[in-house]
């Protein structure tokens, strides 16, 4: 007799305009605030540039711009989420790096078909915890594999 366990999901949660977006915690490796990004010519809008984070040349990519949301100014609090996408790390630009959580199971449920201005395609469910409504992104649907390839390119 085997005795099934939920499991729950630890995730970072970050904010992007009014809303709460969440990825999974071992996609992240690190939360680093802003810091002067070095322009690529010939790149998508959402595509900043890219940094050197510790000896590794990293993409940078700005969430809002990626999402069709207003880009702002940066503030005290933007961040760069430092994720892991297949095998590269990618830093996306949020407004705000908020906690870390964990969310059980049971609150997720599936994605509707679309969550504000963000595409249904980069979402993997929604989750309803008390009184915040948290988006989880899949982010290894962020980007088309186009994009990866191009983006693979700056690492140099």
């Amino acid at each position: 007799m085997s005795i099934e366990t939920k499991q729950d999901l630890k995730v970072i949660v970050f904010q992007l305009k009014d809303e709460e977006y969440a990825v999974p915690v071992q996609q992240v490796g690190s939360i680093e605030r802003i810091q002067p990004i070095t322009r690529v010519p010939n790149t998508e809008d959402f595509v900043k540039g890219v940094i050197n984070l510790r000896g590794v040349v990293t993409p940078i990519l700005d969430l809002r711009s990626r999402f069709g949301l207003e880009e702002t100014e940066h503030t005290e609090s933007t961040r760069m989420i430092i994720v892991y996408l297949d095998d590269m790390e990618v830093g996306l630009i949020v407004d705000a790096a908020n906690d870390v959580i964990d969310i059980p199971e049971e609150a997720i449920e599936p994605p509707p078909e679309v969550v504000g201005a963000v595409e249904a395609d980069y979402i993997r469910g929604v989750a309803k915890l008390e009184r915040r409504l948290l988006v989880l992104l899949d982010l290894n649907r962020v980007l088309t594999s186009d994009e990866v390839d191009s983006i693979k390119t700056l690492e140099g």
